[in-house]
């Protein structure tokens, strides 16, 4: 059993919004985090932030990708920011693999031209 949780904080300034995951992020819990972040796009995003830190996320799949993706765009559409903190390895590696992690996290470090052999090491480790 998946032990999902998300639990939001909100800057009191309105400037910044931390959404923390805990559990995978896949098919079976993406409507439940889509539903997260639906709400906190309530709050008025124009130029804020929004940290979603995943160090409590093991696993993601692709539906958790795309969601972190349209989360970006609907974010950037309105002068807001995304940022993913607190990666696991197995999160690093798909990001690192579909060569979004400097995409996501602004980690400038890793660079699409690098992205191959960096996600190659990340599977390689345990």
């Amino acid at each position: 059993m998946n032990d999902f949780t998300v639990v939001t904080r909100q800057h009191r300034y309105h400037t910044y919004t931390l959404i923390t995951v805990t559990g995978d992020m896949d098919v079976q819990t993406r409507p439940e985090l889509e539903k997260v972040t639906r709400a906190a796009a309530a709050i008025p995003l124009d130029g804020q932030t929004l940290e979603l830190d995943l160090s409590g996320v093991s696993f993601m799949d692709s539906s958790g990708l795309k969601l972190l993706l349209v989360l970006r765009r609907r974010l950037e559409a309105t002068g807001g920011h995304l940022t993913v903190t607190g990666l696991q390895h197995q999160p690093t590696a798909l990001l690192l693999l579909t060569g979004t992690h400097a995409l996501l996290t602004g980690d400038p470090l890793i660079s699409g031209a690098c992205s191959t052999s960096a996600s190659a090491r990340a599977l390689d480790q345990p």
